[in-house]
């Protein structure tokens, strides 16, 4: 009997909302030889346009430079002061 505890960083990356906040998830779970034993959890974290995505693996990055225009980190941007 091996137990091993498994993470899939990037299960899931859904763009949602008008500011195109990036939703990434996470699957961990645990295998008994090979086989998944019990129910997986999951995780998530989200991105905005004005963080900083240095620290991001390249296809987080190409996502969020893919669709956060210049037109989407200024209205957030704008949307953000509004708050105050």
């Amino acid at each position: 009997m091996a137990l091993e505890k498994k993470t899939q960083q990037k299960e899931k990356v859904e763009i949602v909302g008008d500011f195109k906040h990036i939703q990434i998830r996470a699957k961990t779970w645990v295998e008994d030889d090979g086989v998944m034993v019990g129910k997986p959890s999951y995780s998530r974290r989200t991105l905005a346009p004005t963080d900083d995505i240095t620290s991001e693996d390249s296809d987080i990055q190409a996502i969020c430079n893919a669709v956060w225009t210049d037109e989407i980190k200024s209205a957030y941007q704008t949307h953000l002061s509004n708050l105050i």
